[in-house]
């Protein structure tokens, strides 16, 4: 950038970094709200295992075709980008934004610096007359409009001047709300949704996530789900299965129903393959009928921080080359590698100063303990490399296979949506109630079939009812018994505490009945039995085993139920009972637990 030209804008903010960081880096969002055009991006993998990335799009007359450098970063410090241009007016442009507390007051100061090289006379003439000077009037009014956001004075980030529908899709769109909300599943928010969909930035609107929006909504998570899922019978929304890379955490393949899911696939940018698991990397994710709402393809950017979010820290190091930065990390636990496929180190953060990232010939291994508010990355190989420290933690909002297809509304509306025969995923973890009504044979025999009918159909209402409201499914009724599934085996063991509160004061419809019930949680497979998802495994049996073990009344649990926190509060007050036996089955005896509500 020999002849390259600069300018530099900053600003004070009324919030801090933290606050200012997420809306700035969004660089997708901002570049949509700025006007700029969509692009495309073309990953070649190279000989050493990275991967080269190139883009082009078209501004006004110009064919653009350029290379994007790996932007660098230190979250709510600084990020950095460079385009090397092969085609249009410029050789070069590097945006540069800095973030710091403001030492005067509690909000902070951004300076955003860019630099262009001219590559042609066209690039010269732009450079010398409009250039910086709309490229400052657009940062302006954008930053301006995220100080406000940030300080809660406005409820968008960014004016965006959405698509405006014709009156035929206004029409369509009211009949659809309607139509959601005379069902039991709208919850009061099938409006909101619809304006979000005809209003939203299409950065919002490529993946629908309906966690994200109980959070923005202040809702609770399974009416925004039911929501979403509803929209998707009615034709407001589709639904599809993304199949999540565990580095980058983007989709690169997907499939619109779990028949057609792939076992695995390919990222390009990172360069790896992977394997699925409905725990941790296949998503349920949202996106507006094309019917309603057409979205274009194309980026707004690949490269902004916030595309990665779980990424702190990304740093491009020639060989030998040692930067130290500033840079202060939460406690966590966090895996320091290379953008590049190879080696990596977990580590756990607890406080104080974080280890230097050391990049060797054939490792990566965290090295001397930094002062605080200081990170350090050299790389010691022989060949440029790209540093990268993430967050372990998964996908914020992500709403995984495992959560979504143990709730009953999933299952009442998607019946059909299921695994292809012989097909199986694995489940990190799932926690599976059994329950059975104690002496039925003899109940029946005294009231007779008729009677008996109807009261196993009562049964299996009243049972389905708790297990929905507390975020579970029913994954299939065995004569009288019940196998229900939940994502979460807090909310399995609360579910089995409502079942022997509701039984022991009466509110299971009339008669006496006493309902035995055994929980356990732990990683399973899910498969396709007769036409509709199911679990197999030694969980499953385990779970099945503890409800033989139940008195009635009561309910057993397993000792990996009672270690998860979430359990543990669940059952405060409560004595759990600790008690051995063999279970067919299991080769030893085993210990279990049993509650009496």
């Amino acid at each position: 950038m020999s002849d390259a030209e600069r300018r530099s804008w900053t600003w004070h903010f009324k919030s801090p970094p933290s606050a200012i960081w997420p809306l700035l880096a969004d660089t997708a969002r901002f570049n949509e709200a700025a006007g700029l055009p969509r692009h495309r991006i073309t990953e070649i993998p190279q000989t050493d295992g990275s991967v080269a990335y190139f883009g082009d799009a078209k501004i006004g007359p110009f064919e653009l075709r350029w290379r994007d450098r790996p932007v660098n970063w230190v979250t709510e410090q600084f990020f950095e980008h460079i385009r090397d241009f092969s085609s249009g007016p410029f050789s070069s442009i590097d945006a540069h934004l800095t973030l710091a507390p403001d030492p005067n007051g509690r909000g902070s100061i951004g300076t955003y610096t860019l630099k262009a090289a001219p590559r042609n006379m066209f690039g010269r003439l732009m450079l010398a007359t409009r250039f910086f000077k709309a490229s400052g009037e657009t940062f302006e009014r954008l930053v301006m409009e995220a100080d406000r956001f940030a300080a809660g004075e406005t409820p968008a980030i960014f004016t965006y001047a959405s698509p405006v529908p014709d009156a035929e899709t206004v029409a369509k769109v009211a009949r659809l709300v309607a139509e959601i909300e005379a069902t039991p599943n709208g919850h009061g928010l099938a409006q909101r949704l619809a304006d979000r969909i005809l209003t939203a930035q299409e950065v919002d609107l490529w993946h629908v996530r309906p966690l994200a929006l109980a959070r923005d909504w202040g809702v609770p998570e399974r009416h925004a789900i039911e929501l979403c899922l509803q929209a998707v019978k009615t034709g407001l929304l589709e639904l599809r299965w993304d199949l999540l890379c565990p580095r980058c955490r983007v989709a690169k393949a997907w499939a619109g129903g779990l028949d057609r899911l792939p076992t695995g696939a390919h990222c390009s940018s990172c360069n790896i393959d992977y394997d699925r698991d409905f725990s941790r990397n296949v998503e349920a994710s949202f996106r507006p009928s094309p019917a309603i709402r057409p979205l274009e393809s194309g980026l707004y950017c690949m490269w902004g921080p916030m595309s990665v979010p779980h990424v702190k820290a990304q740093i491009h190091l020639e060989p030998g080359e040692v930067r130290d930065l500033a840079g202060t990390l939460p406690p966590g636990p966090y895996r320091l590698r290379s953008l590049e496929p190879g080696p990596a180190s977990d580590i756990v953060f607890e406080d104080g100063g974080f280890p230097a990232l050391v990049i060797g010939a054939e490792t990566i291994e965290p090295g001397e303990i930094q002062p605080p508010s200081k990170l350090r990355f050299a790389n010691l190989s022989t060949r440029p490399r790209v540093a990268i420290i993430e967050s372990r933690h998964w996908v914020a909002d992500c709403l995984t296979a495992d959560r979504i297809t143990a709730l009953q509304t999933f299952r009442d509306l998607f019946s059909d949506d299921v695994l292809r025969p012989g097909d199986e995923v694995s489940v990190g973890r799932v926690a599976l109630l059994f329950s059975d009504l104690k002496a039925s044979t003899a109940l029946y025999q005294q009231i007779g079939d008729a009677a008996a009918y109807h009261l196993v159909r009562d049964h299996f209402a009243f049972m389905a009812d708790i297990i929905r409201q507390h975020d579970g499914a029913v994954v299939k009724t065995i004569g009288d018994a019940v196998m229900a599934a939940f994502a979460r085996p807090a909310d399995a063991m609360q579910a089995a505490l409502e079942i022997q509160r509701r039984i022991a004061g009466g509110g299971s419809g009339g008669r006496d009945l006493v309902i035995k019930l055994g929980v356990h949680q732990g990683p399973s497979i899910a498969v396709t039995l007769n036409d509709r998802l199911d679990y197999f495994g030694s969980t499953v049996n385990m779970a099945a085993r503890l409800q033989g073990q139940s008195q009635g009344g009561d309910i057993v649990v397993s000792a990996e139920m009672l270690a998860d926190p979430g359990v543990a509060v669940a059952l405060a007050g409560f004595v759990p009972r600790a008690e051995k036996a063999a279970l067919k089955g299991f080769a030893d005896e085993l210990t279990f637990y049993r509650v009496t509500p």
